[in-house]
């Protein structure tokens, strides 16, 4: 079946992305997590229960993506970048529906599988800050805002607190025991736009999610003491492309 410019990118030439290794695999995980660590997830309610939803989780340690798995309320799939893919992980991943993603090039086929997912009414997670780092929100990429407005998916924001602690590597995992906090906010009601979408137009929406991701972070702060690890002393970030909070863009990839 043919697709109109209203429904660019098409999504008909890339398949559905399996999640039944999500949903067999995920109780056992959630098992060893919250065996682990003190876990405290709160407002997960606000998620929607039917249709597609766009998760954007902020992003500070290597413990934040199988906690979003665990504590959401329904199958993840997650934009994660490539280098991940390797590997006895690498199967794993694929098993389980994930999306290798290229951070630094335009990539088409990622972004197709991404609009499926929302397109076939399911959850997908996408980090809007690229890589980990401090996880205040102050820089963003545009891809989760370009996501929403093909599909006019919700966007709801999620805060990470506890998964790294200050003055630890990206990679470092937290102590047993610490405690981790997961802060679900209302969802952000984006309406889709049909083809042609401006870059000025994806731009301007990224701004306004970023000033309301921005303020769930800092309003789950306050209610739930959380604290931010700030920056790492190996950040990758802020990416090519990305949009600070005062509305510069870091260098000259999307």
């Amino acid at each position: 079946m043919s697709q109109s410019h209203r429904d660019l990118p098409p999504t008909n030439d890339v398949g559905t992305l399996r999640d039944w290794v999500l949903r067999v695999g995920r109780p056992p995980v959630s098992w060893l997590i919250h065996r682990w660590y003190d876990v405290h997830v709160h407002r997960d309610d606000l998620m929607p229960r039917t249709g597609p939803v766009l998760l954007a989780p902020n992003h500070v340690g290597y413990l934040d993506g199988p906690l979003l798995v665990v504590t959401a309320a329904r199958p993840v799939h997650a934009m994660i970048k490539r280098e991940m893919f390797t590997g006895a992980f690498r199967h794993v991943l694929n098993a389980g529906g994930q999306i290798p993603l290229d951070r630094f090039n335009v990539d088409a086929h990622a972004v197709k599988l991404a609009v499926r997912v929302l397109r076939d009414g399911k959850v997908l997670a996408i980090y809007p800050e690229g890589s980990r780092g401090a996880g205040d929100g102050r820089f963003v990429k545009r891809g989760w805002a370009y996501l929403a407005m093909v599909t006019g998916a919700p966007v709801v924001p999620v805060a990470v607190f506890g998964s790294r602690l200050p003055g630890t590597s990206v990679s470092a995992l937290p102590p047993r025991g610490q405690r981790v906090d997961v802060v679900y906010g209302e969802p952000i009601a984006v309406s889709p736009q049909s083809w042609p979408r401006r870059s000025s137009d994806v731009f301007a929406l990224t701004a306004d999610l970023q000033k309301q991701f921005r303020e769930h972070i800092e309003r789950a702060q306050q209610d739930y003491n959380g604290v931010l690890p700030g920056a790492a002393p190996d950040a990758e970030g802020p990416e090519p492309g990305s949009i600070s909070s005062d509305d510069t863009v870091t260098g000259d990839k999307p």
